[in-house]
């Protein structure tokens, strides 16, 4: 496997575990048939620049550094408010429209945030398709949009 594919399943791995150890990670990568070693994880922990932040059961787990998030955040907004043109919602569906070529780098960023509802998005070049996992998904997914569309 290819490292960038293996630092992605360690991004959803961060998101849906609290991960205390380069071993936690080595047992539930291998869970999902993908044969690491803890020499290995150690390198993508670097890479990545995971940092150990405070459990609320006590000691630390590893986390997504937060200014890099933050980051992407500021993007996404900016992406936003410069390519905005409208969305719609149905069911699952959000369907954002912007302005020709800022679609593939839309979705990058909402992909790129993680959100918890999110199942997918893609991406072409004047229009956004994000999948949520639910109904109510969705409904959080317009109430980021509309925020992150008037926040200053």
């Amino acid at each position: 496997m290819k490292k960038q594919e293996r630092q992605r399943y360690i991004k959803r791995l961060l998101s849906s575990n609290e991960i205390e150890r380069q071993e936690d990670f080595v047992r539930l990568l291998r869970a999902e048939n993908i044969d690491v070693t803890q020499a290995t994880i150690s390198r993508d922990i670097k890479d990545m620049q995971l940092v150990k932040v405070p459990s609320v059961t006590g000691g630390y787990h590893y986390s997504m550094p937060v200014q890099k998030k933050m980051d992407t955040e500021k993007k996404l907004r900016r992406t936003l408010k410069d390519a905005y043109v409208s969305y719609a919602t149905q069911d699952k569906f959000v369907l954002i429209k912007v302005l020709p070529g800022n679609g593939p780098a839309l979705a990058s960023l909402i992909e790129a945030m993680h959100y918890d509802n999110v199942f997918g998005t893609l991406g072409d070049d004047d229009t956004v398709l994000i999948i949520g996992k639910s109904l109510d998904a969705t409904l959080d997914l317009q109430q980021t949009l509309q925020r992150l569309l008037s926040d200053n």
